[in-house]
Protein backbone atom coordinates (compact mmCIF):
# COMPACT_ATOMS: atom_id res chain seq x y z
CA UNK A 1 0.00 0.00 0.00
CA UNK A 2 0.93 4.09 -0.42
CA UNK A 3 2.19 3.99 3.10
CA UNK A 4 2.67 8.35 2.41
CA UNK A 5 -0.99 8.19 1.93
CA UNK A 6 -1.55 6.28 5.32
CA UNK A 7 0.49 8.22 7.21
CA UNK A 8 -0.63 11.63 5.57
CA UNK A 9 -4.12 10.62 6.56
CA UNK A 10 -3.92 8.68 9.70
CA UNK A 11 -0.27 9.94 11.30
CA UNK A 12 -0.48 8.29 14.40
CA UNK A 13 -4.09 8.38 15.34
CA UNK A 14 -7.16 7.90 13.44
CA UNK A 15 -10.04 5.16 14.56
CA UNK A 16 -10.74 1.43 13.05
CA UNK A 17 -13.84 0.17 11.73
CA UNK A 18 -17.19 -0.43 13.55
CA UNK A 19 -17.65 -3.83 15.18
CA UNK A 20 -20.19 -6.36 14.48
CA UNK A 21 -24.01 -4.80 14.54
CA UNK A 22 -22.71 -1.13 14.66
CA UNK A 23 -25.25 -0.97 11.91
CA UNK A 24 -23.37 -3.73 9.50
CA UNK A 25 -25.73 -5.66 7.29
CA UNK A 26 -24.94 -8.92 5.86
CA UNK A 27 -25.03 -8.47 2.06
CA UNK A 28 -26.49 -10.53 -0.85
CA UNK A 29 -24.81 -13.81 -2.17
CA UNK A 30 -23.42 -12.14 -5.00
CA UNK A 31 -21.37 -9.53 -3.16
CA UNK A 32 -20.91 -10.59 0.32
CA UNK A 33 -17.63 -12.38 1.29
CA UNK A 34 -17.30 -14.69 4.47
CA UNK A 35 -13.95 -16.76 5.65
CA UNK A 36 -11.28 -17.20 8.26
CA UNK A 37 -8.20 -15.28 8.84
CA UNK A 38 -5.94 -16.22 11.75
CA UNK A 39 -3.35 -14.12 13.44
CA UNK A 40 -0.13 -15.54 13.97
CA UNK A 41 2.94 -14.03 15.91
CA UNK A 42 5.54 -13.74 18.31
CA UNK A 43 3.90 -13.30 21.90
CA UNK A 44 3.17 -9.63 22.76
CA UNK A 45 2.78 -8.27 19.02
CA UNK A 46 -0.56 -7.01 19.68
CA UNK A 47 -2.66 -9.64 18.15
CA UNK A 48 -5.41 -9.85 21.12
CA UNK A 49 -5.41 -5.35 21.19
CA UNK A 50 -5.84 -5.99 17.61
CA UNK A 51 -8.60 -8.71 17.51
CA UNK A 52 -10.12 -6.47 20.24
CA UNK A 53 -10.05 -2.70 17.85
CA UNK A 54 -11.09 -4.83 14.73
CA UNK A 55 -14.32 -6.69 16.34
CA UNK A 56 -15.38 -3.29 18.34
CA UNK A 57 -14.92 -5.13 21.80
CA UNK A 58 -13.26 -6.98 24.15
CA UNK A 59 -13.15 -10.79 22.97
CA UNK A 60 -9.46 -11.89 23.97
CA UNK A 61 -7.42 -10.28 27.08
CA UNK A 62 -4.17 -8.24 27.10
CA UNK A 63 -1.26 -8.00 29.67
CA UNK A 64 2.04 -7.04 29.46
CA UNK A 65 3.19 -10.51 30.05
CA UNK A 66 3.32 -12.93 27.15
CA UNK A 67 1.42 -15.84 26.23
CA UNK A 68 -1.28 -14.32 27.64
CA UNK A 69 -4.04 -15.91 24.98
CA UNK A 70 -3.68 -19.61 25.71
CA UNK A 71 -6.97 -20.92 22.95
CA UNK A 72 -8.11 -20.17 19.41
CA UNK A 73 -10.30 -17.23 20.63
CA UNK A 74 -13.18 -16.72 17.21
CA UNK A 75 -14.06 -13.21 16.89
CA UNK A 76 -16.13 -11.89 14.46
CA UNK A 77 -15.88 -8.94 12.38
CA UNK A 78 -19.24 -7.91 10.09
CA UNK A 79 -19.66 -5.33 7.94
CA UNK A 80 -21.20 -4.08 4.46
CA UNK A 81 -18.90 -6.02 2.42
CA UNK A 82 -18.54 -9.32 4.25
CA UNK A 83 -17.80 -11.07 7.67
CA UNK A 84 -14.93 -12.26 8.65
CA UNK A 85 -14.34 -14.57 11.39
CA UNK A 86 -10.61 -13.98 13.22
CA UNK A 87 -8.66 -16.82 15.22
CA UNK A 88 -6.82 -15.28 17.56
CA UNK A 89 -3.68 -17.67 18.58
CA UNK A 90 -1.27 -18.21 21.37
CA UNK A 91 2.35 -16.46 20.72
CA UNK A 92 4.07 -18.72 18.49
CA UNK A 93 6.72 -19.62 20.08
CA UNK A 94 9.12 -22.82 21.58
CA UNK A 95 7.34 -24.67 23.96
CA UNK A 96 8.88 -25.45 27.43
CA UNK A 97 6.12 -28.23 29.17
CA UNK A 98 2.62 -29.37 28.41
CA UNK A 99 0.50 -26.00 28.43
CA UNK A 100 3.70 -24.61 26.06
CA UNK A 101 2.68 -27.74 23.64
CA UNK A 102 -0.66 -27.15 23.49
CA UNK A 103 -0.47 -23.43 22.94
CA UNK A 104 2.23 -24.02 19.83
CA UNK A 105 -0.30 -26.84 18.64
CA UNK A 106 -3.10 -24.67 18.49
CA UNK A 107 -1.44 -21.86 17.12
CA UNK A 108 0.70 -23.81 14.25
CA UNK A 109 -2.72 -25.92 13.78
CA UNK A 110 -4.85 -22.67 12.37
CA UNK A 111 -2.47 -22.39 9.17
CA UNK A 112 -4.22 -25.08 7.12
CA UNK A 113 -7.91 -24.38 8.55
CA UNK A 114 -8.12 -20.57 7.09
CA UNK A 115 -8.47 -18.29 3.95
CA UNK A 116 -5.79 -15.58 5.11
CA UNK A 117 -2.94 -15.68 7.58
CA UNK A 118 -1.94 -12.30 9.41
CA UNK A 119 1.70 -12.78 10.75
CA UNK A 120 1.72 -9.20 13.20
CA UNK A 121 5.29 -8.25 13.14
CA UNK A 122 7.08 -5.26 15.30
CA UNK A 123 8.43 -1.85 12.93
CA UNK A 124 11.65 -2.92 12.95
CA UNK A 125 14.39 -4.41 10.69
CA UNK A 126 15.46 -6.77 13.33
CA UNK A 127 14.40 -10.40 12.60
CA UNK A 128 14.86 -12.34 15.70
CA UNK A 129 14.79 -16.10 16.60
CA UNK A 130 11.33 -15.58 17.17
CA UNK A 131 10.37 -14.24 13.94
CA UNK A 132 12.69 -16.81 12.40
CA UNK A 133 11.20 -19.73 13.72
CA UNK A 134 7.93 -18.61 12.24
CA UNK A 135 9.22 -18.08 9.04
CA UNK A 136 10.45 -21.23 9.39
CA UNK A 137 7.28 -22.46 10.21
CA UNK A 138 5.52 -21.03 7.28
CA UNK A 139 8.02 -22.20 4.41
CA UNK A 140 7.88 -25.79 6.53
CA UNK A 141 3.72 -25.86 5.94
CA UNK A 142 3.95 -25.33 2.23
CA UNK A 143 0.26 -23.97 2.16
CA UNK A 144 -1.08 -21.71 -0.54
CA UNK A 145 -2.91 -19.23 1.94
CA UNK A 146 -2.21 -16.00 1.34
CA UNK A 147 0.28 -14.26 4.28
CA UNK A 148 -0.33 -10.20 5.40
CA UNK A 149 2.05 -9.11 7.29
CA UNK A 150 0.71 -6.84 9.46
CA UNK A 151 3.26 -4.52 10.96
CA UNK A 152 1.74 -3.11 14.23
CA UNK A 153 2.76 -0.47 16.50
CA UNK A 154 3.24 2.34 13.97
CA UNK A 155 2.29 5.09 16.60
CA UNK A 156 5.34 4.37 18.71
CA UNK A 157 8.59 5.35 15.32
CA UNK A 158 8.61 7.34 13.15
CA UNK A 159 7.15 7.13 9.33
CA UNK A 160 10.72 6.63 8.27
CA UNK A 161 11.21 3.90 10.56
CA UNK A 162 8.64 1.60 8.73
CA UNK A 163 9.86 1.51 5.64
CA UNK A 164 13.19 -0.54 6.04
CA UNK A 165 10.69 -2.88 8.43
CA UNK A 166 9.09 -3.59 5.63
CA UNK A 167 12.26 -3.92 2.81
CA UNK A 168 13.65 -6.68 5.66
CA UNK A 169 10.54 -8.96 5.76
CA UNK A 170 9.59 -9.03 2.37
CA UNK A 171 13.10 -10.30 1.78
CA UNK A 172 11.77 -13.41 3.46
CA UNK A 173 8.50 -14.29 2.32
CA UNK A 174 6.27 -13.47 -0.77
CA UNK A 175 3.31 -11.91 1.22
CA UNK A 176 0.17 -11.38 -0.31
CA UNK A 177 -0.24 -7.35 1.64
CA UNK A 178 2.04 -5.59 4.08
CA UNK A 179 -0.47 -3.06 5.45
CA UNK A 180 1.08 -0.84 8.33
CA UNK A 181 -1.08 -0.56 11.29
CA UNK A 182 -1.80 1.03 14.96
CA UNK A 183 -3.74 -1.87 17.31
CA UNK A 184 -3.83 0.48 20.15
CA UNK A 185 -4.94 3.32 18.39
CA UNK A 186 -6.81 1.93 15.23
CA UNK A 187 -4.71 3.51 12.95
CA UNK A 188 -5.64 2.20 9.32
CA UNK A 189 -7.33 -1.03 10.51
CA UNK A 190 -10.03 0.05 8.71
CA UNK A 191 -7.34 -0.46 5.46
CA UNK A 192 -6.70 -4.00 6.89
CA UNK A 193 -10.06 -5.02 6.67
CA UNK A 194 -10.54 -4.69 3.15
CA UNK A 195 -7.17 -6.24 2.61
CA UNK A 196 -8.76 -8.97 4.22
CA UNK A 197 -12.25 -8.92 2.35
CA UNK A 198 -10.25 -9.19 -0.72
CA UNK A 199 -8.94 -13.04 0.10
CA UNK A 200 -12.48 -14.29 1.29
CA UNK A 201 -14.39 -15.97 -0.50
CA UNK A 202 -18.14 -15.06 -1.92
CA UNK A 203 -20.70 -16.66 0.51
CA UNK A 204 -22.90 -16.37 3.11
CA UNK A 205 -21.91 -15.22 6.95
CA UNK A 206 -21.19 -18.05 9.04
CA UNK A 207 -22.39 -15.56 12.07
CA UNK A 208 -25.53 -13.40 12.42
CA UNK A 209 -24.40 -9.84 12.67
CA UNK A 210 -24.69 -9.50 16.28
CA UNK A 211 -22.08 -12.33 16.93
CA UNK A 212 -18.58 -10.61 17.97
CA UNK A 213 -17.22 -14.60 19.46
CA UNK A 214 -18.05 -17.74 20.06
CA UNK A 215 -16.58 -18.09 23.55
CA UNK A 216 -18.93 -19.12 26.06
CA UNK A 217 -19.91 -16.67 28.84
CA UNK A 218 -18.23 -18.58 31.02
CA UNK A 219 -14.97 -18.56 29.29
CA UNK A 220 -15.00 -15.35 28.69
CA UNK A 221 -15.87 -14.61 32.38
CA UNK A 222 -12.77 -16.99 33.49
CA UNK A 223 -10.26 -14.91 31.15
CA UNK A 224 -11.22 -11.59 32.19
CA UNK A 225 -10.49 -12.34 35.74
CA UNK A 226 -7.04 -13.94 34.46
CA UNK A 227 -6.32 -10.64 32.56
CA UNK A 228 -7.03 -8.14 35.81
CA UNK A 229 -4.86 -11.12 37.98
CA UNK A 230 -1.59 -11.14 35.28
CA UNK A 231 -2.26 -6.92 35.47
CA UNK A 232 -2.49 -6.58 39.18
CA UNK A 233 0.02 -8.89 39.95
CA UNK A 234 2.96 -7.39 37.53
CA UNK A 235 5.76 -9.48 37.73
CA UNK A 236 5.74 -11.19 41.42
CA UNK A 237 3.44 -13.91 40.14
CA UNK A 238 5.09 -16.33 37.24
CA UNK A 239 2.65 -16.40 34.56
CA UNK A 240 1.28 -20.10 35.84
CA UNK A 241 -2.14 -19.28 36.62
CA UNK A 242 -5.20 -20.54 36.03
CA UNK A 243 -9.19 -19.69 36.44
CA UNK A 244 -11.94 -22.08 36.91
CA UNK A 245 -15.98 -20.39 36.97
CA UNK A 246 -16.77 -23.09 39.57
CA UNK A 247 -21.10 -21.51 39.07
CA UNK A 248 -22.08 -18.90 37.53
CA UNK A 249 -26.66 -18.08 38.11
CA UNK A 250 -28.67 -15.64 37.27
CA UNK A 251 -30.54 -14.04 40.27
CA UNK A 252 -32.71 -11.36 39.03
CA UNK A 253 -30.93 -8.63 37.78
CA UNK A 254 -27.99 -10.19 39.12
CA UNK A 255 -25.42 -12.63 38.41
CA UNK A 256 -23.64 -14.99 40.91
CA UNK A 257 -20.31 -15.80 40.21
CA UNK A 258 -17.36 -18.34 41.83
CA UNK A 259 -14.34 -18.68 40.69
CA UNK A 260 -11.06 -19.94 41.80
CA UNK A 261 -7.68 -18.74 40.62
CA UNK A 262 -5.44 -21.48 40.44
CA UNK A 263 -1.40 -21.02 41.23
CA UNK A 264 1.31 -23.54 41.50
CA UNK A 265 3.33 -22.54 44.47
CA UNK A 266 1.84 -21.74 48.03
CA UNK A 267 4.15 -18.60 48.06
CA UNK A 268 2.27 -17.72 45.25
CA UNK A 269 -1.33 -18.33 46.49
CA UNK A 270 -0.43 -15.83 49.58
CA UNK A 271 0.82 -13.23 46.95
CA UNK A 272 -2.38 -13.41 44.91
CA UNK A 273 -4.09 -12.97 48.03
CA UNK A 274 -2.19 -10.26 49.55
CA UNK A 275 -2.51 -8.45 52.76
CA UNK A 276 -5.99 -8.81 54.61
CA UNK A 277 -7.56 -10.10 51.10
CA UNK A 278 -6.20 -6.76 49.53
CA UNK A 279 -4.85 -8.02 46.22
CA UNK A 280 -7.34 -10.63 45.28
CA UNK A 281 -10.65 -8.03 46.10
CA UNK A 282 -8.83 -5.77 43.57
CA UNK A 283 -8.54 -8.49 41.22
CA UNK A 284 -12.56 -9.36 41.33
CA UNK A 285 -13.41 -5.36 41.39
CA UNK A 286 -11.61 -4.94 38.15
CA UNK A 287 -12.67 -7.94 36.95
CA UNK A 288 -16.24 -6.90 37.75
CA UNK A 289 -16.48 -4.04 36.15
CA UNK A 290 -15.26 -5.74 32.49
CA UNK A 291 -18.06 -8.54 33.15
CA UNK A 292 -21.09 -6.04 34.24
CA UNK A 293 -20.47 -4.08 30.67
CA UNK A 294 -20.29 -8.09 28.97
CA UNK A 295 -23.42 -9.37 30.83
CA UNK A 296 -25.41 -6.14 31.21
CA UNK A 297 -25.91 -6.74 34.46
CA UNK A 298 -24.83 -6.44 38.15
CA UNK A 299 -22.38 -9.02 39.01
CA UNK A 300 -21.58 -10.71 42.59
CA UNK A 301 -18.11 -11.95 42.10
CA UNK A 302 -16.82 -14.39 44.83
CA UNK A 303 -12.90 -15.65 44.38
CA UNK A 304 -10.98 -17.99 45.39
CA UNK A 305 -7.47 -19.03 45.58
CA UNK A 306 -6.14 -22.72 45.38
CA UNK A 307 -2.57 -24.39 44.43
CA UNK A 308 -1.90 -27.02 42.32
CA UNK A 309 1.23 -27.83 41.58
CA UNK A 310 2.46 -28.29 38.35
CA UNK A 311 -0.78 -28.37 36.53
CA UNK A 312 1.07 -27.45 33.41
CA UNK A 313 2.27 -30.05 33.25
CA UNK A 314 -1.11 -32.05 34.16
CA UNK A 315 -3.00 -33.27 31.17
CA UNK A 316 -5.62 -34.06 33.67
CA UNK A 317 -5.38 -30.71 35.09
CA UNK A 318 -4.49 -29.13 31.59
CA UNK A 319 -8.16 -30.48 30.29
CA UNK A 320 -10.00 -29.53 33.63
CA UNK A 321 -8.73 -25.88 32.92
CA UNK A 322 -9.84 -25.74 29.44
CA UNK A 323 -7.07 -26.77 27.24
CA UNK A 324 -7.85 -30.01 25.72
CA UNK A 325 -4.88 -31.31 23.23
CA UNK A 326 -7.95 -32.47 20.92
CA UNK A 327 -8.72 -28.88 20.12
CA UNK A 328 -5.57 -28.83 18.67
CA UNK A 329 -5.74 -31.26 16.09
Amino acid sequence: MDLDAYFAEHGSGGTGPQGAGDGAAAGTKQNFRSGFATLIGRPNVGKSTLINRLVGQKVSITSRKPQTTRNRIQAVYTGEEGQIVFLDTPGINRARNKLGNYMLRAAEGTLRDVDVILWLVEPTTFIGAGERYIIEQLKKARIHTPVILVINKTDTVKKDEVYPAIDAYRKELDFAEIVPVSARTGANTDELIRCILKYLPYGDPFYDEDTVTDQPERQIVAELIREKALRCLGDEVPHGIAVAVESMKQRGQITDIEATIICERDSHKGIIIGKGGAMLKTIGSKARVDMEEMLGSRVNLQLWVKVKKDWRDSDFLLKNFGYDPKDTV
